[in-house]
């Protein structure tokens, strides 16, 4: 039994049977390690089911580094978001086993002696636009390092809408749809009308002048007419990557160990 299945209880248990002291126990049960300028949320996995993930944009090279090597340590996948791409070089450079994605603007690591894939069945990312694929590849990459295969669809959005329909049967074969689009945002109401599973729909900030930045399609997808679409933020790929993974999860019937 690793750390991480480890409850409260199992800890108390251990410690009243001498299988370990006190100080061990009380390290076990400690939440976070505090590592100066940052600190580490070991518990987020138990309680959330997946390893904390670090946000790039706004830290140095040196500090994702020295986070991403104590994540190594801790767990078995690793995620950063928003990596420029002159600092994806550098951390690349110093940690040679992670992989960093250009596009994506990700860095990811995953334990060579870890599946790569978790569970049956794919999720659906699919871009209206070339210009959305760096939000839809960020959605990906969220989605493969948390243990989902990905389906990548691309520039199928409603310019063209017959690109899109040859795409339906195998949009309709998957569990959950990411849908990312600018300009009026229209695509994730399209495929919502096509499909019987949740749709997570992600406006970009793709889009000219009377776009706000990817307001004007914000708001197009929060009044979408089709049932069962859900919106996050602008170019929140990841933030629709993650609740994709977990839907994906739910569908086999994994549930989270909870803290007890």
């Amino acid at each position: 039994m690793t750390l991480h299945e480890l409850t409260i209880r199992d800890i108390l248990q251990k410690v009243k049977e001498g299988a370990i002291d006190l100080q061990q126990a009380e390290e076990m049960m400690k939440s976070y390690e505090d590592h100066g300028f940052f600190k580490l949320d070991t518990h987020r996995e138990k309680r959330q089911g997946f390893p904390e993930i670090i946000y790039g944009e706004g830290k140095t090279s040196e500090q994702i580094i020295e986070i991403v090597r104590v994540m190594i340590e801790k767990n078995q996948r690793t995620l950063v978001t928003r990596v420029s791409e002159e600092k994806g070089k550098v951390i690349k450079e110093a940690l040679p086993e992670t992989s960093y994605n250009e596009i994506a603007r990700t860095i990811c690591w995953l334990n060579p002696n870890e599946e790569r894939f978790l569970y049956n069945g794919y999720t659906n990312v699919v871009s209206a636009g070339t210009s959305d694929l760096p939000i839809a590849m960020e959605a990906a990459t969220t989605l493969e390092v948390m243990g989902c295969r990905v389906e990548l669809i691309t520039d199928v959005g409603v310019a063209g809408i017959h690109r899109l329909f040859d795409k339906l049967p195998k949009i309709r074969s998957g569990l959950v749809t990411v849908v990312v689009a600018g300009m009026e945002g229209a695509l994730p109401s399209v495929i919502g009308g096509l499909v019987s599973h949740p749709i997570i729909a992600v406006p970009t900030s793709v889009g000219y002048g009377t776009n706000f930045n990817g307001l004007a399609a914000l708001l197009s997808m929060l009044n979408a007419c089709s049932s069962g679409i859900s919106v996050v933020n602008i170019d929140n790929g990841f933030g629709a990557g993650y609740n994709a993974a977990l839907i994906h999860k739910l569908a086999q019937g994994e549930k989270v160990k909870l803290l007890s």
